[in-house]
């Protein structure tokens, strides 16, 4: 068996362990378990790096359990939260859920005989029927107010200037995230429990039941928020989270986001999201090193987590479509991309509109009266002849060519290209 603790520790992946935790996992196959909240119906590139640390417990020989917290969803956590959560009915978080085993399922060995194979749990299913009356007596009792307080997501929450303070509902979200601890160490025997290092003041509170009410050994383990070097928050854009659907984040948005972290984050990042050993990291960061121009680090830790969420097939056309911009992309390249991911693509550019009932048109009369892509017809026939505009990608030659149904991509766009970067959008309504 690999060692666990150590694969994270030079990934960088390690922010709180409690004592005992490297030796107890040492002693054989073990059992582990991160929370997941589905108020979302996907997971986004925050909830990543706790996938990761699942995935290589699994790799390591172990046994882990992905909580999907269909229960606590309906509170939500309080932990470094400014405001409360809107509270989600039954019917969207059972929607939910199904959408996030889905994703983890790209991650994870669910299917395989394997005695380590990777369990879905869902919290709700052993608190649907667990009495307000019954919880409190049998778990209120056993915490304190004194030791919820002296958590730190509880104290700064309300060390915070907010007329709203923190409800019963949410200062009681630890009691009931450490009651899954301790059904899972009962039930199925979960020694550890994984999260982010917001987690730790929860975890705890779980392995403290634990001790109280069976007197047993379990532990804990959290990795850091990742952040950017620029101090900017890690997964979003101007725009948006990346999320790992490719209905909301299509797959070349998602292999542009790697593309384009900084060195410094490509570095770090290379090592937490992805599988790569630590020799190869090494010798591709040495490589890069050398040539940081031709962004070595970048493109296989795009390359990488692109596959590993949305697959090999996704990732080439990802690569293809990033080269439609500046590279030698074809014709065909161009036709084979589906609407979302041409108009990431061409996301800025300028766009007009022509109807219909107009094609065919003579394509002079298209780039001026109809679009105003060149301010006369003397100066789009100059750059046609001079073999300096693209149609699709195909180069334009003869000033008196019809622009037709044919030149139509996905039934509405047509792209216009003038010199080398000049980009332009016909939208065919």
């Amino acid at each position: 068996m690999k060692n666990f603790v150590e694969e994270l520790r030079w990934r960088g992946m390690i922010h709180d362990i409690m004592p005992g935790t490297e030796e107890a996992l040492a002693k054989g196959p073990a059992s582990a378990y991160v929370g997941i909240d589905p108020t979302g119906d996907s997971l986004h590139i925050g909830h990543l790096v706790s996938i990761m640390i699942l995935k290589h417990f699994q790799n390591c020989g172990h046994k882990p359990y992905a909580l999907v917290g269909g229960a606590t969803g309906m509170i939500g956590d309080p932990s470094m939260k400014n405001a409360e959560r809107n509270l989600l009915d039954e019917a969207t978080l059972a929607h939910n859920v199904e959408c996030i085993k889905a994703q983890l399922s790209r991650f994870l060995d669910f299917g395989s005989d394997a005695p380590n194979k990777a369990e879905l749990v869902n919290n709700y299913d052993w608190m649907k029927d667990y009495t307000f009356i019954n919880f409190t007596r049998d778990i209120g009792k056993l915490i304190t107010v004194n030791y919820m307080m002296s958590k730190d997501s509880v104290k700064k929450r309300l060390s915070r200037e907010s007329t709203e303070g923190m409800s019963f509902t949410e200062f009681t979200y630890q009691l009931l995230q450490g009651y899954d601890f301790l059904y899972l160490y009962k039930h199925h025997n979960v020694t550890l429990q994984l999260g982010g290092a917001d987690q730790w003041g929860n975890i705890t509170t779980g392995t403290e039941l634990i001790r109280r009410t069976c007197q047993g050994e379990a532990y804990a383990l959290t990795c850091p928020l990742i952040t950017k070097a620029d101090g900017g928050k890690f997964g979003k854009t101007e725009k948006e989270n990346i999320w790992l659907d490719a209905k909301r984040t299509s797959p070349y948005q998602f292999y542009q986001f790697w593309l384009n972290v900084s060195d410094e984050d490509a570095l770090k990042y290379i090592k937490i999201f992805t599988m790569l050993g630590k020799d190869e990291i090494e010798s591709i960061a040495a490589e890069h090193a050398q040539a940081p121009h031709l962004r070595c680090l970048q493109k296989k830790l795009a390359e990488q987590v692109t596959i590993m969420v949305h697959g090999e097939e996704e990732y080439k056309k990802a690569l293809s479509a990033s080269q439609m911009l500046f590279g030698n992309a074809t014709s065909q390249a161009l036709r084979e991309l589906d609407e979302q991911t041409f108009l990431a693509v061409f996301d800025g550019v300028p766009t007009s509109e022509i109807s219909r009932e107009e094609l065919p048109c003579n394509i002079l009369e298209v780039l001026t009266a109809k679009t105003g892509i060149f301010p006369s017809k003397g100066e789009a026939r100059k750059m046609i002849q001079g073999n300096g505009l693209s149609i699709n990608k195909d180069k334009m030659a003869d000033p008196n060519y019809e622009l037709s149904e044919k030149d139509i991509l996905d039934d509405k766009y047509v792209l216009i290209q003038k010199g080398k970067k000049n980009y332009y959008i016909i939208k065919v309504k």
